[in-house]
């Protein structure tokens, strides 16, 4: 028995690596070859698109020679959604309602991560040719702090605001969930305007994060373009891998879980059994809090700057996500999020050439909010449809 526990374990454990590779290579190579496929149906000398024009290059050569950065670029934005989404599944699958201060729980988590490491720069701790590991230990100590900050602030939400309303209709916990939202914007406002009197915020440079690694350079035209991805670009990649796959172990083979799983299917039955049902979803919205801003210190340290409603769209398209892949699902919040990366950042890249600037980098939003329509009118429980034995 205990070697069946184990080996389930490690199953537990390298499932969803296996699930994200299939996800990243399956979704890269289908949505390469419909872009690949619109180059070619649309391919010509670039007369009037200002772009290719300056390489002079055709609109395939173009598309194929920047493919490889995009889709670098799009998986590390799509595990940033992905990270996100699984707060929103976490608490869907449990109290079946979106939690839209989920958003401001990533928010806390950038905004106090930041700021210690804005003290921590104050203090001439933290500079750009300090020891690589040095920089790593202070950016984890900053990442725990704003996982801290927010899973406590999410179990408090759950408690005052969720709580009560458990046994009314959806309606009411969701508008519950609309104000505290805006509560949550309004107390980060307040927090910055008297301790710090400022709104926005970046987040400081220091150690290597901002180095590129460089993987070659492909020609284009009369110059080339280089192939390479940033350290800070690999951090976000790496630190959302182990969340999902942590997530993904603790809800599948562990005792907590396996409660999880149960309020999720049954909470009366659940609480019949002996599962303290109020204690687990306390819990659940821990987990989903501390994920969410853990995801808010890897989006700061991604884009550097963030505001008081830093949340709001990263967490409206993790949303997004979340329903794309199949709400509820983890697997399908890992999906959602890997495709509306590289859709969006497709999009930003490809579509003023293909438009020849008609439409530019500016509509790639439009892709996120059309796909929602569309999933919603052709398969509302999204890419994955709804699996109970991963909800969580």
């Amino acid at each position: 028995m205990q070697r069946f526990l184990k080996s389930t374990a490690l199953r537990e454990l390298l499932r969803p690596l296996g699930q994200m590779i299939v996800f990243s290579l399956g979704s890269s190579v289908v949505l390469s070859l419909i872009l690949i496929v619109l180059a070619l149906l649309l391919d010509q000398t670039a007369v009037g698109a200002n772009t290719l024009a300056r390489f002079k290059v055709t609109l395939l050569n173009y598309t194929i020679v920047n493919l490889p950065q995009v889709l670098i670029d799009g998986l590390t934005l799509g595990f940033v959604y992905a990270a996100i989404a699984l707060g929103y599944t976490m608490v869907y699958g449990v109290l079946e309602f979106i939690n839209f201060a989920h958003s401001e729980i990533f928010a806390i988590g950038a905004f106090v991560g930041v700021e210690i490491l804005i003290a921590l720069e104050s203090r001439g701790i933290l500079s750009i040719d300090m020891p690589g590991g040095s920089a790593y230990f202070w950016l984890i100590v900053a990442l725990l702090a704003g996982m801290a900050a927010a899973g406590i602030t999410a179990v408090i939400v759950e408690r005052l605001a969720y709580r009560p309303l458990r046994g009314a209709p959806r309606l009411v916990p969701l508008i519950s969930a609309i104000g505290v939202s805006f509560f949550l914007q309004d107390l980060i406002r307040l927090i910055e305007s008297v301790t710090t009197g400022q709104f926005h915020r970046i987040i400081p440079t220091f150690g290597n994060f901002d180095q590129r690694i460089t993987f070659g350079s492909m020609p284009l035209g009369a110059g080339s373009i280089a192939l390479g991805v940033q350290i800070k670009s690999l951090i976000v990649i790496v630190a959302a891998v182990i969340m999902l796959i942590g997530l993904n172990y603790l809800v599948n083979a562990t005792k907590v879980g396996k409660a999880i799983r149960a309020v999720a299917q049954d909470r009366a039955t659940a609480s019949l059994m002996g599962i303290d049902v109020n204690r687990i979803i306390a819990i659940t919205f821990l987990i989903g809090g501390t994920l969410g801003g853990a995801a808010g210190l890897l989006y700061a340290l991604k884009f550097t700057r963030i505001d008081p409603f830093v949340g709001f769209f990263p967490g409206l398209k993790a949303f997004t996500a979340a329903v794309l892949g199949g709400i509820g699902n983890l697997t399908g919040a890992l999906l959602g999020g890997i495709v509306l990366g590289l859709l969006e950042t497709f999009a930003g890249t490809f579509m003023s050439v293909f438009t020849m600037g008609a439409a530019g980098a500016e509509y790639k939003d439009i892709f996120a909010f059309g796909i929602l329509i569309l999933v919603l009118i052709f398969r509302p429980h999204g890419l994955m449809g709804e699996n109970v034995g991963q909800k969580a």
